[in-house]
């Protein structure tokens, strides 16, 4: 979840950006931001789990432009021919359009933004296939969080090209699931990704399947079999991604709890539909915290949280004097939330044993957004100083580059990792 920098957005809106050709760019938010009647309601619900009304609009999307449609379609067709051969080329997938479908909850805060593409069997016109675009990051702070979480794990003598590669599994948790646009990226551009997703709320699940078409296969249930089984427009949409990612009906707190998986990253964005990030999530006395510390691997285990930013208030952060809207009700405990993670993840009692040289902590703004990203990660090599950060953040910048590269990102991932770099001391 986040919030706008409204002012500074209208401010700089017609800024020429860099990434024009990436069609999950900011420039294109225009497009999905807004009121609520601008969209068409897809879906519309009421949680049993605390988020309030749940519901899905859908806004048009202008990438990619039609005459880029045929090279899609024959990319599908490759796929069809290469899972049944033998299939009559009429069953091959037609593209309908593209949208955007945004997750809102209480009809106030965006939850989440994704582009789904929208395709037919022309055997069966009324069959209608919806595909999530898990190229496509829409919302800085996930491309934030991408970027300084992949660059700090790389930053701690981990393989990351074996697992990007497929050489090696890459075991990622995301706790809260939303429409799916995080984890769906990391299984598409990491190869050896593995990818547990814990939500709470079935309504969301539902949604993110029925209205934002993230691939029903990888539902699974407690035990983690799958709830559906694949069919063929799965395997052509989806082969290589879905069986890698489990997406989990599970309460945060109790799922870490009674795993027993070592994780080499942990993504955290988990407000409720009062925009809040619940307290048991960062108490540093609470059984998430010491049961995540006990999960994370001990030599690069990497946790990245979403939370928004202090309002205002002096924090890690600074202040935001140009912003005139309300401090979030987390706003305000940015410091003490990134404080509680460093303590329980790189603090005496974790097997780091609390060395200078062996854990790093830092936070960043996210760019257009009211939101901070917070990193904690094991076995960073690089001796934190925290009066001379310099070393830390070329050191992250190199890797990131590194990471960029390989995975041949659409976005700069530097520009995440040097914006209001603070060290959490």
């Amino acid at each position: 979840m986040w919030r706008c920098k409204t002012t500074w957005l209208r401010r700089f809106s017609t800024a020429v950006r860099r990434h024009v050709e990436d069609e999950g760019d900011w420039s294109y938010s225009s497009e999905w931001w807004g009121e609520e009647s601008r969209g068409q309601t897809i879906l519309r619900a009421t949680s049993g789990k605390g988020n309030g009304v749940v519901s899905v609009l859908a806004y048009p999307s202008s990438r990619p432009s039609k005459v880029f449609w045929s090279e899609i379609e024959s990319w599908l067709k490759c796929r069809y021919e290469g899972i049944h051969p033998a299939i009559d080329c009429r069953q091959h997938l037609r593209i309908l359009g593209y949208q955007w479908r945004v997750l809102r909850f209480n009809d106030d805060t965006r939850q989440s933004a994704v582009k789904v593409m929208a395709a037919y069997q022309e055997t069966k016109p009324d069959s209608i296939y919806l595909m999530q675009q898990p190229h496509c990051l829409a919302v800085p702070y996930l491309r934030s969080m991408v970027s300084v979480g992949l660059a700090a794990i790389a930053s701690c003598n981990y393989d990351i090209v074996s697992a990007l590669q497929g050489k090696k599994p890459m075991h990622i948790l995301c706790i809260g699931h939303g429409g799916g646009s995080l984890p769906l990226f990391l299984a598409s551009k990491i190869q050896g990704a593995v990818i547990h997703i814990a939500e709470i709320d079935p309504l969301v699940i539902s949604a993110s399947v029925r209205a934002m078409g993230f691939p029903a296969f990888s539902v699974v249930t407690q035990s983690a079999d799958r709830v559906a089984k694949p069919n063929l427009i799965d395997e052509v949409m989806w082969k290589g991604i879905h069986e890698r990612l489990y997406l989990y009906e599970a309460d945060a707190e109790k799922f870490i709890i009674d795993n027993t998986n070592t994780y080499d990253m942990v993504f955290i964005d988990a407000y409720d539909g009062d925009d809040v990030f619940p307290y048991k999530l960062w108490d540093s006395g609470s059984p998430f915290l010491k049961a995540l510390s006990s999960r994370l691997h001990p030599e690069h285990g990497t946790v990245i949280v979403n939370l928004h930013s202090d309002i205002g208030v002096s924090n890690l952060g600074g202040s935001v004097p140009w912003v005139d809207e309300p401090i979030l009700p987390m706003g305000k405990y940015v410091t003490r939330v990134c404080r509680a993670y460093k303590d329980v993840l790189l603090g005496t009692g974790n097997p780091c044993g609390g060395r200078k040289d062996s854990g790093l902590a830092f936070a960043v703004a996210v760019p257009w957004v009211l939101n901070t990203s917070v990193v904690v990660c094991r076995g960073f090599r690089v001796n934190v100083d925290y009066n001379h950060k310099d070393l830390v953040v070329r050191t992250l910048i190199n890797k990131s580059l590194e990471v960029e590269q390989i995975m041949n990102l659409p976005f700069s991932c530097a520009e995440y990792i040097r914006r209001d770099f603070v060290l959490v001391e």
